[in-house]
């Protein structure tokens, strides 16, 4: 008798197993891992580098280490120019109107992190847009970046570009 109940009281963690690694529709395996949550500033430095490096890309123009932070299904909202609904159109958009023009600089201490669950974080700030060769700069926004971590791949998923004007003199 002892064993049949051992045999029931298994099916339970058999069950999760299983479905941690059950076939996906194209016949891998699949295997989930649990996400181990970082402290909040932990979680901000991540960011932080995150930000850096992103803008590093950004400011040098490398349109393939760039487009590496951001997902297929970008969604990209600007206050002047509406939505850019994929990352292709978003990098296509750099190279047309960023490349060569201007580069960007986080203002120090604006940034900001929370946790967005098990999902990732979502960030913000304000920066600063630098005409290239200029001494100073001479526009300014906000951002809004959700980023999503997928087994320590972390992506940019969504993005809010909003509030551009000059600098204030």
């Amino acid at each position: 008798m002892a064993p049949f109940t051992l045999r029931i009281h298994a099916l339970p963690a058999l069950a999760a197993i299983l479905a941690l690694a059950a076939p996906t529709a194209r016949g891998d395996v699949r295997i989930e891992t649990p996400v181990v949550r970082e402290s909040p500033a932990q979680l901000k430095q991540r960011i932080e580098s995150l930000d850096r490096a992103l803008f590093e890309a950004f400011n040098r123009c490398d349109l393939d280490e760039l487009e590496r932070f951001f997902v297929p299904e970008l969604e990209f909202y600007h206050d002047n120019s509406g939505l850019t609904a994929s990352r292709a159109k978003f990098i296509g958009d750099v190279k047309k109107n960023v490349c060569g023009k201007f580069r960007r600089e986080l203002v120090a201490g604006s940034l900001e992190v929370w946790p967005l669950g098990d999902y990732g974080a979502v960030y913000s700030g304000t920066h600063l847009f630098c005409k290239v060769g200029a001494a100073k700069c001479e526009g300014m926004g906000r951002f809004l970046h959700i980023w999503q971590n997928q087994g320590g791949d972390w992506k940019i998923t969504r993005v809010v570009s909003y509030d551009h004007k000059p600098v204030p003199q």
